[in-house]
């Protein structure tokens, strides 16, 4: 499977490194790309936060967030996600114990 051309340089290396040195399924080579193009995201996030700073003044005066930090944490959470699913990184488990409710 082909990597998108959307891709970052060192996103794109980081995949194909992946690709090379772990045996993985179509299915897996998919969730890596979405892995990829949510670090790409966080980078943009980032690149936009350190331009524009983290806060900003709105039109009442008032100190607002910007959305690129929520962006960022959105996306740390969905890269982290993504790469547990792929197990890079450990034997596979025997089972995921089940999802806590609150």
């Amino acid at each position: 499977m082909k990597l998108p051309e959307h891709l970052r340089p060192e996103t794109r290396q980081w995949a194909e490194g992946i690709i090379e040195d772990y045996d993985l399924e179509g299915h897996h080579i998919k969730i890596l790309i979405q892995a990829a193009e949510a670090w790409d995201r966080i980078e943009e996030a980032r690149e936009r936060i350190s331009s524009e700073g983290a806060y900003y003044i709105d039109r009442f005066g008032q100190p607002r967030r910007h959305p690129a930090v929520a962006e960022e944490r959105a996306g740390r959470v969905v890269f982290a996600r993504l790469l547990r699913e792929l197990s890079l990184d450990a034997e596979p488990p025997d089972s995921r114990p089940p999802r806590l409710r609150y």
